[in-house]
């Protein structure tokens, strides 16, 4: 497994920093479920960027890791749905439950493939929402043109997503080691994204 760089430390640091400031300001002012599932998917996201800082590469290999990480895609997806598309937030929180429930099931139960299966499923579509919605909300004009930030970083957690699914199945898009060189800085560029694109909404 590869070690940290003190580079890689710093991105990590940084990206933890970011995730935090969005929880203690980032999210004010918001209805009460949108609150909750911002501040569900940026405190994961904080907790995420401290183990691997604390413990190293390696624990990206654990399924609690797994398993809790995909609330980070599923949370932020939550959140945009219920802020920008109210009386779709109980339909879409109906949907979000059981995906969470089904990458817990196949990660316990069914480890390997079906459980990287489940990962990809779930994984694809809140990132294609983070990744979409925003662009569809800044084009017509419905939020300011800076939410398209929002998008970015949709893009950015989608893309990390799917090299660690791949890498998962044994058919990695990249070397494992130059999947794990960029990913620091990945999870860096994705966070700023996410709080630019927030505070600009």
């Amino acid at each position: 497994m590869a070690k940290l760089t003190m580079l890689d430390r710093i991105l990590l640091l940084l990206t933890g920093l970011l995730a935090a400031y969005q929880v203690v300001a980032g999210i004010d002012g918001k209805p009460t479920m949108v609150i909750v599932a911002y501040t569900v998917a940026f405190g994961v996201l904080l907790i995420a960027g401290l183990l691997i800082l604390i413990i190293g590469m390696e624990i990206l290999d654990s399924s609690f890791v797994a398993i809790v990480a995909t609330l980070i895609p599923l949370s932020l997806s939550l959140g945009i749905v219920a802020e920008h598309f109210p009386q779709w937030q109980t339909t879409y929180l109906l949907l979000v439950v059981p995906g969470f429930l089904f990458v817990l099931v196949t990660r316990l139960l069914m480890p390997g493939k079906p459980a990287t299966l489940s990962l990809m499923v779930v994984h694809g579509i809140s990132g294609l929402l983070i990744f979409g919605l925003p662009i569809y909300l800044s084009l017509t004009g419905r939020t300011p043109l800076g939410f398209l930030l929002v998008g970015v970083g949709g893009g950015l957690i989608g893309l990390g997503g799917l090299l660690l699914s791949f890498l998962k199945t044994g058919h990695p898009i990249l070397g494992r080691s130059t999947i794990l060189a960029v990913l620091p800085g990945l999870l860096l560029l994705m966070t700023a994204a996410f709080v630019f694109g927030f505070s600009l909404a």
